[in-house]
């Protein structure tokens, strides 16, 4: 009977203490369109922390998934965040699910822009009296969009997940140097060096046509002239680096470019974890799995450190 009682009065703890979470569409017009996201909302009587999460590159979705597999990262990320107490929005990119109708031209899509959408969330969010504080979160390519847009948006903290410490055509090349053959790899390296200078090439070879078809060529002309240490070392906002040491699409390296750049930032590299950030072994033959498995965990570490780093914030107003 005594154990039965105990049993009891935990689960009614568990109960007084459960945060209850509000699920709300949000939207944000721009003068080219509507972005639609998804508002988590613990409540709270007081104002609580916020945080931006930007996805990915390519059609990557709020919720970090993708056609080529779903794997709900920003989505779980999101839900850990909100049982901290830490409210968040995630959005559709312009031109991607919801907000496709924004652009639905990938011709129109570049790096300024999508910073610009990043900044006006960011502002929208900080004008509300809901929320406390502002942090962005972005996730590979959005880490560089999230340093990037953060003083344009009045952020009050940054946490960067998985981001390239070098020039996005150079951890291409490396990528492409271990999968394509010799032809093929030397029409890459010509054809970034091109569009590095800002040309553009109609004639593409079929199996590079997914990277480099006409069409996203303007997008990565303007994504190769971003240079992502220098932009994380212009934030002037505490920062949160953090690397999954098996992520095998951005290195540690990155990470270390990314603490050089900016000293006072911190470092978190995570044992085990992937770019989707699930704890999976090294090698490719467990990794592409876990890349449409929304039902693995999340790496346990990654929301409590960055609801941790979040949380400081709060102490410290």
């Amino acid at each position: 009977m005594s154990r039965i009682l105990l049993l009891f009065l935990l689960l009614v703890a568990g109960f007084v203490h459960a945060r209850t979470v509000q699920h709300q569409p949000i939207e944000l017009a721009t003068p080219s369109g509507v972005l639609y996201g998804s508002l988590l909302l613990p409540q709270d009587a007081n104002p609580v922390p916020v945080a931006l999460l930007i996805a990915g590159s390519g059609p990557t979705d709020r919720n970090g998934n993708n056609p080529a597999g779903r794997n709900d990262s920003l989505k779980r990320l999101a839900e850990v965040l909100a049982r901290r107490g830490i409210a968040s929005v995630r959005y559709d990119k312009r031109g991607v699910a919801a907000s496709l109708a924004a652009a639905p031209d990938e011709r129109m899509l570049s790096v300024e822009g999508y910073v610009a959408d990043a900044a006006a969330w960011g502002r929208e969010l900080g004008a509300d009296p809901r929320f406390s504080r502002l942090v962005l979160i972005g996730h590979s390519e959005g880490a560089l969009i999230a340093s990037l847009a953060a003083e344009q948006a009045g952020a009050d903290a940054l946490v960067v997940i998985a981001g390239s410490g070098r020039p996005i055509d150079q951890v291409l090349l490396e990528q492409l140097s271990t999968r394509l053959p010799p032809p093929l790899l030397a029409f890459s390296a010509a054809l970034i060096d091109e569009l590095k200078a800002g040309r553009t090439h109609e004639q593409i070879p079929e199996p590079l046509e997914v990277l480099f078809r006409p069409s996203v060529q303007p997008y990565l002309i303007s994504l190769f002239r971003q240079d992502p240490a220098g932009a994380f070392a212009q934030v002037r906002i505490p920062a949160l680096i953090v690397q999954g040491r098996h992520d095998i699409q951005v290195g540690m390296k990155d990470a270390e470019a990314l603490k050089a750049a900016k000293p006072d930032a911190e470092l978190l590299p995570v044992d085990g974890m992937n770019h989707v950030l699930r704890i999976v072994p090294a090698d490719v033959q467990h990794q592409l799995p876990s890349y449409n498995n929304p039902e693995l965990p999340l790496a346990s570490v990654l929301g409590q450190a960055i609801g941790d780093f979040i949380l400081r914030g709060e102490t410290t107003r």
